[in-house]
């Protein structure tokens, strides 16, 4: 009796994972996930095009107008280096900056006391790694600003 149970529950494991796997790979067989052209990042003209593709479907009696010009984005977002890492900053049309994110560079970390804005300044510090071998290394704490020209700059500051 027990070697039959035993053998009841095998085939039914089996039969609950093929049945699984069957389902895995119908789905992925009717899905567009699997189509490559959605599996890498849309350059500007293709979001366009999707975009006005989709506007055209909502309302086919609305047609862009022509002498309607591109407007001008929020904000430029660009990336900066600076010797302890990088950051992804937003230059905004007001002359504010805005960190998005950042990152250290190998055998640094950033300080946690980022001030990120929105504001005229955004700061952060970028430390030596503890496990690092030179000890001499100072912190470099960081101001960051954007220029007139809409495009970030970062300087070290005395460090408070």
């Amino acid at each position: 009796m027990r070697k039959w149970r035993s053998a009841a529950v095998t085939a039914a494991w089996v039969g609950v994972g093929t049945a699984a796997g069957a389902l895995g790979a119908w789905q992925l067989a009717t899905s567009d996930s699997g189509n490559a052209a959605h599996s890498r990042p849309l350059d500007e003209g293709a979001v366009e095009r999707a975009l006005a593709a989709t506007s055209a479907s909502a309302s086919p009696s609305a047609s862009p107008s022509p002498s309607s010009a591109r407007p001008e984005p929020a904000t430029e977002r660009s990336t900066l280096r600076f010797t302890g890492g990088t950051a992804t900053v937003e230059c905004r049309k007001d002359g504010t900056v805005y960190l998005v994110s950042w990152s250290p560079s190998d055998g640094f970390h950033i300080d946690d006391d980022v001030e990120r804005g929105p504001g005229r300044v955004a700061r952060l510090e970028a430390e030596p790694s503890d496990d690092d071998d030179d000890d001499d290394r100072d912190d470099l704490p960081y101001e960051i600003r954007c220029g007139e020209d809409g495009r970030p700059g970062a300087r070290v500051v005395a460090d408070d």
